[in-house]
């Protein structure tokens, strides 16, 4: 759960630029000292050194070597330590007469040592805690989710360092943290249920939460004991990252004492690498908690990460292999469809059901398909061109108010968005929608109270009392596992596409290599037939040349057998020249349309003579192209719009274009019998005709080969009509710089 308070009114660089790394002192309940790792004597010491481990002065420790700080014994086991040092020091030594616990480690500034007083008594010894931690490993498997297995970790961690009060919460994906367990002896009140805002534990303390599992402040009104001299080898402040003495923030003294805690102890807990949460233990009065029981309440919060990180990952697993049988289904169901739009859209609630949306869509060629609850589709269109302007492959969001307050219109039903991106060139999405959910959040105390005072320190809240907050604006977020599993129908959908793709190209050649051989074949049968046509005309001509006593019943015949001849020698042409256009290339340059209309007109000026034609040429615009085809093609078209209006008084015969962006568009327009749009699909097929060849002569190819022109051109075509009352068509070249043989 997030809240919807911002912290953006915090001066939160001032937390940022606190130097909690680098403080420069540490708590006053120990000491402790850097180590040369060269020379092995004291280059830095806390100013109590000279108390604790029993010199007379600071400037004594200074200098000194390690066997002269600490005696000949237990140089020896810190030396053994440091020739094998895989992993931190942690032992009870004498030391000048005196039993002190040493804590050691090292860094690239020296060999850092701690120095605490041991426990008071065995029952706080290391070994005697043991059992207890066993025990509790052994009753694991009994907690059946985190919530019950955090309860009991609670109990065990109190159990331990003897808090009144241990809170084990964890962190949602803005850092707000949710108290899942509590266990407590009723000395401090309870947050059980409640939440803490982000800005409590700022981003760089959480960094060294996650570096440093443990830390401890048993007097939240300590006086720091500083380091001597301030700054390390090379000039810079010593780093107490892992150091278990380390002082901490003001700021963060003064929000313990706000609370009523004057003791804390904190334990991280860290799954796969991630800070996932805290231990967060409290003390109403000061509380010292040895090293012993610290490294106990280690170990018992390693146990718990990794308990936590195998719950979450089992939790995980079994949505996934739930979300993986659902895209499967999808899957098998969209490959029985024509295309991926298509089985999304008819397979609706599976396509929902992949990651538990309520409402989704696809965006692709443009063409927009949604199921269930969705915003408008202008909205859609919006967001995915908005999702393509940040250019990432998944975007995922349960606020998208927050994050894009421009689609705030939208949030009743597209709080929530996953979006997957299906194309690299295009504005192509799949997108999953969940809608706003409010609900009430319960904090401990208001987040807004902290403020800084004088642009200089940030103060922390005084109250920490229930405050209640109305959060709008929030989807239920997206699980990994629903987010992996969009990624995964990406991946699966983006193949899909390639295979169609694939298949596409290979009918794509086949029909290229059967057009190819038609074309071939086509052009070899009408080349081969045109000779005997013409023999055929040849031959009557002569026939009724030389045989001058023909009946009329014969030259009747003959005249036939004529006009059927050149009537199938013209069929044959026209098939030739359609053969032929698929075999010639392209020969482009700029091509004034308007001398071509005005050549067109002159000559078919023959063919009309004795009719009534009123001609209507707008002025045209140049184009480039075939200057020959885009001759032909307009020719077949005025030549149509003449036939087709012969019996009009008079005929119109419109032809008009227009320059667009990026084409030039011509139409020409007529008066005649028109035709019915039901049948407009079969215009431009090879010999196929709306009207009866004795009413209307030809051949059937001419709007075909118009077509075939025009599509070579990289254009379109279209024709609409209305049965007795004319047909207009229009068609479309690319202007200069587009693609042509199409």
């Amino acid at each position: 759960m997030v809240s919807a308070v911002s912290t953006s009114d915090l001066n939160l660089d001032l937390c940022a630029q606190e130097p909690i790394r680098i403080p420069g002192s540490i708590q006053p309940h120990g000491t402790l000292v850097v180590v040369d790792p060269e020379s092995r004597r004291i280059v830095q010491a806390s100013a109590n050194a000279p108390a604790l481990l029993g010199t007379r002065s600071g400037s004594a420790v200074l200098g000194l070597s390690l066997t002269e700080l600490v005696g000949d014994s237990a140089e020896r086991q810190i030396t053994s330590w440091l020739n094998n040092p895989d992993s931190n020091y942690l032992r009870t030594l004498d030391i000048h007469g005196r039993r002190l616990q040493v804590l050691g480690h090292q860094t690239a500034q020296g060999i850092i040592l701690e120095f605490e007083q041991p426990p008071q008594t065995e029952g706080e010894t290391l070994e005697a805690y043991y059992p207890r931690v066993g025990r509790f490993m052994e009753d694991l498997p009994a907690y059946e989710d985190i919530a019950d297995l955090c309860a009991a970790a609670a109990r065990e961690f109190r159990q331990i360092c003897g808090f009144n009060r241990i809170l084990i919460y964890r962190f949602d994906d803005e850092w707000n943290g949710e108290v899942l367990a509590e266990d407590g002896d009723g000395v401090l009140p309870s947050y059980a249920g409640l939440r803490f805002p982000a800005s409590d534990i700022p981003a760089q303390a959480r960094e060294l939460y996650r570096l440093n599992r443990l830390r401890v402040i048993p007097d939240a009104n300590y006086v720091p004991v500083p380091i001597e001299p301030p700054l390390a080898k090379g000039g810079e402040p010593l780093d107490l990252s892992f150091a278990a003495l380390r002082s901490v923030s003001p700021v963060h003294l003064q929000y313990m004492r706000n609370m009523g805690t004057l003791a804390s102890m904190s334990i991280s807990v860290l799954v796969d690498g991630r800070l996932w949460g805290l231990v967060s233990a409290h003390n109403a009065s000061p509380r010292r908690v040895n090293a012993q029981a610290r490294t106990a309440c280690d170990l018992l919060g390693k146990v718990l990460s990794q308990h936590i990180g195998a719950r979450q990952r089992g939790v995980y697993a079994a949505k996934r292999m739930e979300l993986k049988q659902v895209e499967s289904e999808l899957l098998t169901q969209i490959a029985a469809s024509d295309s991926f739009q298509n089985g999304l859209a008819t397979h609706a609630n599976t396509w929902l059901k992949i990651v538990g949306a309520s409402g989704a869509a696809v965006l692709h060629d443009d063409v927009l398909l949604t199921a269930g609850v969705t915003p408008p589709e202008d909205r859609l269109r919006a967001l995915a061109e908005k999702l393509h302007e940040q250019g990432s492959d998944t975007f995922v969001t349960d606020n998208l108010g927050t994050q894009w307050p421009e689609f705030a219109d939208i949030l009743d039903v597209a709080s929530g968005v996953l979006a997957i991106s299906i194309s690299q060139l295009h504005s192509s999405y799949i997108l999953w929608l969940r809608p706003e959910v409010e609900r009430t959040v319960m904090w401990a105390g208001d987040p807004r109270e902290a403020k800084q005072l004088d642009n200089e320190r940030l103060t922390p809240r005084n109250s920490f009392a229930s405050w209640k907050e109305r959060v709008k604006g929030r989807a239920v977020p997206w699980s990994q596992a629903e987010v992996d599993g969009a990624v995964d129908f990406r991946i699966a959908i983006i193949n899909f596409v390639l295979r169609r793709a694939e298949e596409r190209a290979e009918l794509t050649s086949q029909l290229q290599r059967s057009n190819r051989e038609l074309e071939s074949f086509s052009y070899s049968v009408s080349h081969d037939l045109r000779a005997p046509f013409r023999h055929i005309v040849g031959y009557t001509q002569l026939l009724r040349d030389r045989e001058q006593s023909l009946s009329d019943q014969s030259k009747h015949y003959l005249d036939s057998i004529n006009e059927a001849a050149a009537s199938a020698g013209q069929l044959v042409d026209d098939l030739l020249s359609f053969s032929q256009l698929g075999r010639t290339a392209l020969s482009v340059s700029p091509v004034d349309m308007q001398k071509v209309v005005q050549e067109i007109v002159r000559s078919v000026a023959p063919d009309v003579r004795g009719r009534q034609v009123e001609w209507r040429i707008q002025p045209l615009p140049p184009t480039n192209g075939d200057a020959a085809l885009l001759r032909q093609a307009l020719f077949n078209l005025v030549d149509n719009a003449l036939k087709y209006s012969r019996d009009r008084e008079p005929a119109i015969v419109e032809i008009s274009g227009e320059q667009l962006a990026s084409e030039c568009v011509y139409t020409v327009r007529d008066n005649g019998v028109g035709f019915d749009m039901a049948y407009a699909h079969k215009l431009f097929g090879v010999f196929q005709r709306l009207h009866r060849m004795e009413d209307f002569a030809g051949t059937g190819i001419g709007l075909a080969l118009t077509h075939r022109i025009i599509e070579r051109h990289g254009g379109w075509i279209e024709a609409r009509g209305v049965v007795d009352q004319g047909a207009e068509f229009r068609f479309g070249i690319p202007r200069k710089g587009a693609s042509f043989d199409g």
